[in-house]
């Protein structure tokens, strides 16, 4: 048995996210070979999605619940890709409830995330 101080970080970050309510599935492709690892969390009128192909090509979006395919989404409203344990902590430091963000001094923003390249956002707070 692999004791905690062994086991590798991204090992925690995804046992973090099944504690915040992911579910992972393990789709294979047309020969039975293990395709990717996906987890999936519906919360708060959005959909966050992580994608784990390898230990460098992870991806992870969170989109509106109202889309019909999760996998290719027409609308994003946050990603992030790359090495597995940067993609799971961009993941993990979202927040909750995506309409509220707080500011430096602990204040509850509202806004939204708005897709600055195909690797990040940026946040923008709301003007009303």
């Amino acid at each position: 048995m692999t004791s905690s101080a062994e086991e590798p970080e991204y090992s925690t970050q995804l046992r973090q996210l099944v504690a915040r309510g992911f579910r992972f599935v393990h789709p294979t492709d047309a020969s039975g070979q293990l395709a990717a690892v996906v987890g999936v969390r519906v919360h708060d009128g959005v959909i966050d999605v992580v994608r784990l192909e390898a230990e460098d090509d992870v991806s992870a979006m969170r989109i509106p619940a109202d889309e019909d395919d999760v996998m290719a989404p027409r609308r994003v409203l946050w990603q992030s890709s790359g090495a597995v344990t940067r993609v799971l902590a961009d993941v993990l430091e979202l927040p909750d409830d995506p309409g509220d963000q707080d500011d430096d001094q602990g204040n509850v923003v509202r806004g939204c995330w708005v897709p600055v390249d195909h690797r990040t956002s940026k946040w923008v707070p709301a003007s009303a």
